[in-house]
This record gives structure tokens, C-alpha cells and sequence, in this order.
């Protein structure tokens, strides 16, 4: 029994830290999974299956039908014929009757737009989950990139306060030994005490930026994470020159492609009212079996039931509707006239949000070079002054300003680099392209 409670524990306690363990991601496996688990992704996927399902439904209204009835009727007080002084009571007690009826549309302008109507709504539904998983993999990438970015602030900043404690340290002693002024260990005293709180706050800022990736991933925001990637590797990895060359398809864009769903909507709803004034014909068949009953014995086997069938044709023909019609026609032609203009409103404000992405994206880029240098330059020169200042020959004040330099340094840096990832992820986005 002991052995048999100790492999049970065991057991338990390996599937709760299987449950525990962090799942590690790289950006395209963040992405991957967060199309397939994001709320948004899995509302977009469930809209293009309603929208199969509608279209089947359309269509099915001009397919046969088939539909049966079951009539039960109890003459509670029944009808009499009067013959001079002769009552003659009409009909049964009980009467039940089961019928059936097939039918079939054979010709409905309105069915045949219809179908048509049906197929852009799922093409509606297809380029809104293209939309739609556009917008979770650009989420996905800049809450990625915040989170690389909050792990490399909070690993700068503690090579900072352990530089700092050295250096702290340092001055101190040499303070003691009455060979520096007391104001020097201040002046690093308050860039150290600067620098922990913008690490306290960078750490928290860290933790909501994983609750953010998680929400975007469609997991549990407490979750633990990994992630693969490495904030430098991945914004060489997104410098991408002939993205910024590449000609403006804007016909390709997911925007223009619903703008001109919109318009053949609204085509297909003139031509709905205009297929109003066509007549519509049907056909039917109809059979029916009634039973005729002075008491309540339909079950008995030696009673008789009768039959009956009827075959008919019905054609309805539209003549005057008092104008009804020809103005629910020109309003459907206003609205159609409406989404044409937006279409080429459309095309033109994509052309611009492109080359102004395109723009944003070159100049991270650019930006992200001259942060790199800037960021050289200013470690040499914080160094410079370390070594004059431990000499005698800088102040602490000339210290303080050159780190208070290169703290802000590495941070634009970081900022240049993520950057280069959003602004990449912003172009993409604008021109449907995941490449």
C-alpha cells in the first residue's frame, strides 16, 4: 500500500507540472497558434461555416419540398340539411385526415439572385476572416516584440545597477579615505536609486506585456510562457528592403477586396427589386387520406379510409403596385452608386496608408542604424568618463550626465528595434501579405 501511495503521488505530481510547465514560442508558432485559439479568429471561423450553412439554405427553398399534415376534427354540433319537415344531420363525428404535399418552384427571379446573393455572403465571410487574421498576427507580433522588449530593458537596466553598485562602492572607499568629496557618492547614489525604479517598473510592465501575448494568444493570461525569439535576431530578421520597393497592389489588399464585395452586394440588390416585377411560377402535388367516423376507432382495420390526389400549377403575375416597386428599385440604384464612391474612396486611401507605411517602415529602419551607433558612441564616452572620473580628472556630475546619456541611449535603441518589427507587421497587414 505505501509503494502503491507513493507511485500515485508521483504520478499526480507529474501531470501538475506537465500542467504547469511553460509552453515555449517562437513568433511564427505565437501566430500559428493564436489564428486557431484567438477569440476573434475563432468567431471569424464560425462566421464563414454559418454563412455555408445560408447558403445551402438558400438554395434548398428551390429544391422540392415535401411536407405532411395530420387534420383531426370533432363535430360537436354538426350541420343539417332541412327537407320540408324532414332534419338531415351533414358529415361524421370524427373525421382525421392525413395529407402530403410536394412542391416544386420552377421559375423565381428572386431565388435565382438569391443563390448569387449567397455566394458573396460567404465571400464576405471568407475576406472578413482574412481581415480578421490580419489583425490578431500584427497584434500578435507587437505584443511579442513588447514583451522581447520589456526582457531586454530589464537585463540592460541590471547590468546597469550592478555597474552602478560597483561603482558605488568604489567611490565610497575612496570617500572614506578622504580622497574624493562626499557629493560624488550622492550623485551616484541618485542615479542608482533612478535606475532600480525604472527596473521595478520596467518588471511590472514586463508582466502585463506577457498577459497582453497571452490574451492575444487566446490563452489564460496567467499562463507561463516562453519565447524563442531574441530581440536583436529578430529585427535583422525583419529588415526587409524590397518590402519598401514593392509595387502598391492594391486590388490585393483585404480592404479593396471587401469594399468591392460591398459593391456587388449592393448590385445584386437592384437586381433583386428589379426581379420582383418578374411573375413566379410553382407546381404541387398533393395526396390525402381521410377517415369518416361516428365513434373514435381509426385503429379498426375494417373501417374504410379515401383517398384523394390533386395536381396544380400556380403563377403569380406582378401588374401595379402603385410605383412601390420602381422606388424600392432607385433606392437600391442610390446605394449602389454610394458603395461605387466608397470603393474608389477606398482605393484611393489605401495608395496613401501604403506609401505612409512604407515611409513609417523606412525610417525604423533608418532609425534603428543610427540608434545603433549612437548607442556605441555613447558606451565609449560613458566609459571615457568612468576612467577620468575615478582619476580625478571629470566630476561626478559629468559622470552622472554621460550614463544618464547611454541609459537613454540603450533605451531608443530597443524602442528602434521594435520598431522595425511593428511597423513591418503594419505593412504587411496593409498589403495582405504574411511574407
Amino acid at each position: 500500500m505505501k509503494h502503491l501511495l507513493i507511485l500515485v503521488s508521483l504520478i499526480f505530481g507529474t501531470v501538475a507540472y506537465s500542467q504547469e510547465a511553460p509552453t515555449q514560442f517562437s513568433l511564427q508558432e505565437a501566430i500559428d497558434y493564436a489564428l486557431i485559439n484567438n477569440r476573434s479568429a475563432k468567431n471569424a471561423a464560425l462566421d464563414i461555416e454559418a454563412a455555408i450553412k445560408q447558403k445551402w439554405e438558400t438554395t434548398a427553398t428551390g429544391l422540392p419540398q415535401l411536407n405532411a399534415a395530420v387534420d383531426y376534427q370533432n363535430a360537436l354540433k354538426r350541420n343539417i340539411f332541412v327537407f320540408g319537415d324532414d332534419v338531415i344531420q351533414v358529415g361524421s363525428k370524427h373525421t382525421l385526415t392525413g395529407t402530403a404535399t410536394l412542391s416544386q418552384l420552377i421559375f423565381d427571379g428572386s431565388y435565382l439572385v438569391g443563390l448569387q446573393s449567397a455566394k458573396v455572403y460567404l465571400e464576405i465571410s471568407k475576406n472578413a476572416k482574412t481581415k480578421t487574421d490580419l489583425e490578431i498576427r500584427k497584434a500578435v507580433i507587437n505584443a511579442y516584440g513588447n514583451v522581447l522588449m520589456a526582457k531586454e530593458s530589464v537585463s540592460i537596466l541590471e547590468k546597469n545597477i550592478s555597474v552602478l553598485e560597483k561603482n558605488l562602492n568604489d567611490i565610497t572607499k575612496i570617500f572614506e579615505n578622504g580622497l574624493e568629496e562626499e557629493e560624488s557618492v550622492e550623485q551616484l547614489k541618485i542615479t542608482l536609486s533612478s535606475v532600480k525604479s525604472s527596473l521595478n517598473n520596467t518588471n511590472r510592465l514586463k508582466d502585463l506585456a506577457y498577459q497582453m501575448l497571452n490574451l492575444t494568444l487566446g490563452k489564460p493570461i496567467n499562463d507561463p510562457i516562453v519565447l524563442t525569439e531574441d530581440l536583436d535576431a529578430l529585427t535583422l530578421k525583419n529588415i526587409k528592403l524590397s518590402l519598401i520597393d514593392a509595387a502598391n497592389d492594391v486590388e490585393n489588399t483585404i480592404d479593396y477586396k471587401i469594399a468591392e464585395n460591398d459593391k456587388v452586394a449592393k448590385t445584386l440588390l437592384v437586381k433583386l427589386e428589379k426581379s420582383k416585377a418578374l411573375p413566379n411560377l410553382s407546381a404541387f402535388v398533393n395526396g390525402a387520406y381521410a377517415g369518416n367516423r361516428e365513434s373514435f376507432n381509426f385503429t379498426d382495420s375494417d373501417k374504410k379510409w379515401y383517398g384523394s390526389s390533386i395536381f396544380g400549377v400556380s403563377l403569380n403575375i406582378p401588374i401595379f403596385s402603385s410605383g412601390m416597386r420602381t422606388a424600392a428599385t432607385q433606392r437600391a440604384q442610390i446605394n449602389l452608386e454610394k458603395a461605387e464612391i466608397n470603393l474608389t474612396e477606398t482605393e484611393q486611401m489605401l495608395n496613401l496608408q501604403i506609401q505612409s507605411a512604407k515611409s513609417d517602415y523606412q525610417f525604423a529602419i533608418e532609425d534603428y542604424q543610427n540608434k545603433k551607433e549612437n548607442l556605441s558612441l555613447a558606451e565609449r564616452i560613458e566609459q571615457k568618463n568612468q576612467t577620468k572620473f575615478f582619476e580625478g580628472i571629470a566630476s561626478s556630475f559629468d559622470l552622472r550626465q554621460a550614463q544618464t546619456q547611454l541609459y537613454t541611449a540603450q533605451q531608443d535603441l530597443l524602442q528602434t528595434m521594435l520598431d522595425v518589427i511593428t511597423k513591418k507587421a503594419e505593412l504587411e497587414t496593409l498589403l495582405n501579405t504574411t511574407n
